[in-house]
């Protein structure tokens, strides 16, 4: 009898998910609702391969009607939806469990620039080099920058709140966007595409669904926020002792330069010896080895020369401090690009020394050196051997504090190690008042992190909004919450 029921209940799931492949491909076009497996494989897989999903079907809706059609198709008939952008999260936050995947990749127009306004409307395909590409045509920045932009998509930048190397002077994408367009979990458009800078009519719905990582709707498009172009850029590598006498750096640099600094980066020694020993065309930018090193990037709409005195006098002043022990400034383009490309490779050069658990935390600026120095060695007291390589936006409290196996140690045997390194790690962050999830968020890698650590009354708030806007569950389920 079980038997029987079970399938007659497979048989009734399939009868519906035929009929839905069917008005799926009615309704976008046959070509565009792939299921062949070959099709599948790469969009069920995460950027890190940790985790691998299923899905019934890839949909590739061409604008926001079709997003909307596919999204009440599916609605109806009970079938969840996974959005994906580039597919670079690294929370497995695009990672399928069952239902259809629906990809943002024909939604890539750019559709409007208002020079005047300072704004430009774009649809959730664009990818982020593209649209940094346009803002540059008519003289201007887009100022969200990430060592993914080449293939990351803006809709997926906004529903995660995206960070990135601009933060410092620029804010975090939520602090770019000043209107969106998002399909509801029902099919329904919610409109707010505005350029407005002032708009107190009710609730600021924008921010509810920027950060949502698609658990809320899908966002078709945005109103983003565009700068000045800078023509002039100053950047230097500068080597200090470590994480105490770079936050003194910090100070000493945004307190003379706070109108033109755009970049303050920390990074380890053990991480900057992976850039130079993995990363493509990488080499040590000094002649010795020291405990840690600063990228740090003024920028402006200035003389090039004004520029440099300042990075100079700036840097004078902290040889004398003992703030710094060594520095290169880049005389050129191409060697501020090479300084550059040390900081944008850490991530990828970790991957040929083996398993490495990563963490994505922030804390206040004032306590980021106290966070470096008490988790290494709360890590290293717990495993002998492991190398910790933490780099990050020091100055905006983000850190990626990536820990590396011990040479010796397998892959497998260490990442079995993730729950203990991630309490170790995440108390120490909660404990300076802090948070676990930075800029990546939450997907499914974080989900037992946020029931530890949020605050129950946030926890309950988040749930009753979650059951609001999409009661049956069906968007990008599984994660955050």
């Amino acid at each position: 009898m079980t038997t029987t029921l079970q399938s007659s209940a497979s048989r009734d799931t399939q009868a519906r998910d035929a009929e839905l492949l069917g008005q799926l491909r009615a309704a976008i076009g046959t070509a565009h609702v792939l299921t062949d497996p070959n099709d599948l494989a790469d969009r069920l897989i995460e950027d890190r391969g940790l985790f691998k999903g299923n899905a019934l079907a890839i949909l590739r809706p061409a604008d926001t009607a079709q997003v909307a059609e596919c999204v009440r198709l599916c609605f109806a008939a009970g079938v969840p939806i996974v959005p994906q952008g580039g597919n670079t999260g690294l929370v497995g936050g695009g990672v399928p469990e069952g239902g259809v995947i629906l990809i943002t990749q024909r939604l890539n127009k750019i559709r409007e620039v208002d020079a005047v306004n300072a704004t430009m409307t774009v649809e959730a395909g664009c990818i982020l080099a593209s649209i940094q590409a346009a803002a540059e045509e008519v003289g201007a920045l887009f100022p969200l920058s990430l060592a993914s932009e080449g293939s990351c998509q803006i809709g997926g930048n906004l529903s995660t709140n995206a960070g990135g190397t601009a933060v410092l002077r620029y804010g975090n994408t939520r602090d770019l966007v000043m209107g969106i367009e998002v399909v509801l979990p029902d099919g329904r458009i919610l409109n707010d595409l505005n350029g407005l800078r002032k708009n107190n009519t009710g609730y600021d719905l924008r921010n509810l669904f920027i950060g949502a990582e698609g658990t809320l709707g899908i966002i078709t498009a945005a109103v983003i926020k565009l700068f000045p172009q800078p023509v002039s850029r100053a950047t230097t590598m500068v080597a200090c002792d470590g994480p105490d006498v770079a936050l003194l750096l910090f100070e000493r640099m945004r307190s003379q330069n706070a109108d033109v600094l755009s970049t303050f980066e920390y990074i380890d020694r053990s991480a900057l010896q992976m850039a130079i020993d993995h990363g493509p065309g990488c080499s040590d930018p000094m002649t010795q080895a020291y405990p840690a090193y600063c990228l740090i990037e003024l920028t402006s709409t200035g003389a090039q020369d004004a520029l440099d005195a300042r990075m100079e006098a700036t840097l004078e002043a902290a040889f004398e401090a003992g703030e710094v022990i060594d520095a290169v400034i880049g005389a050129s383009e191409a060697q501020k690009d090479a300084l550059w490309a040390l900081r944008e490779n850490l991530s990828d050069a970790q991957k040929p020394e083996g398993a490495s658990i990563k963490h994505d935390v922030s804390v206040p600026v004032s306590r980021v050196a106290d966070f470096v120095n008490v988790a290494k060695a709360a890590c290293i007291a717990y495993m002998p051997g492991l190398r910790p390589c933490p780099f990050g936006h020091f100055g905006d409290g983000n850190l990626h504090f990536n820990l590396s196996r011990p040479i010796d140690m397998a892959d497998a045997d260490f990442l079995a190690e993730y729950p203990a390194f991630n309490r170790i790690v995440h108390d120490i962050v909660h404990e300076m008042g802090g948070s676990f999830s930075a800029e990546h968020g939450i997907g499914k890698v974080k989900r037992a992190e946020l029931r530890h650590y949020k605050d129950p009354v946030a926890l309950e708030l988040m749930s009753q909004i979650k059951k609001a806007i999409d009661p049956a569950g069906l968007m990008n389920p599984g994660k955050v919450l």
